[in-house]
């Protein structure tokens, strides 16, 4: 498989169950963690039907969608403009390291280039990833002086009650 024979396109409702199944996969691989079936389809569907609060991009090859990755936005103050923030990459095993998320990235920064206010690009990545991280910093990411924190409202639920 070459690079030329993956497409990217922006993700429609009709892709919601598969990008759905991609994130359950993706928390189960990389955080050991079940994520609720319904919560997360719902959530993609709402992402997919509000535009103001992001995108998802997915990538095809022989018709069939093997990679997909979401983004949303942060309003920047200091420099006047938006990050995006890149979550939720997933491609599937047999399309690892083989340019899917190169692709998906290169689009990204298309479409970001084409929206003429965005000032950056980021994601977080599990720290044990490095596989990842290598694959960021060779796509000319670098990694930040900021740690991330957070506190989860009390009785948000998003994954399977065990």
């Amino acid at each position: 498989m070459t690079n030329n024979t993956i497409s990217i396109r922006q993700g429609t409702i009709d892709d919601a169950e598969l990008i759905a199944r991609f994130n359950i996969n993706m928390a189960r691989e990389t955080e050991s963690m079940a994520l609720d079936p319904e919560v997360i389809s719902n959530g993609v569907k709402a992402l997919i039907q509000s535009p103001d609060m992001g995108f998802y991009l997915v990538a095809e090859a022989n018709d069939e969608i093997v990679g997909s990755l979401m983004v949303t936005t942060e309003w920047s103050d200091w420099r006047n403009g938006k990050f995006w923030w890149i979550q939720s990459v997933y491609v599937i095993e047999t399309f690892r390291r083989k340019g899917v998320y190169n692709r998906l990235y290169s689009r990204v920064k298309e479409m970001g280039e084409s929206a003429g206010n965005i000032c950056g690009y980021r994601l977080y990545v599990e720290k044990e990833n490095t596989v990842a991280q290598s694959t960021y910093r060779k796509l000319g990411m670098s990694e930040t002086c900021y740690d991330m924190y957070e506190e989860m409202v009390a009785d948000w639920h998003y994954t399977l009650k065990t």
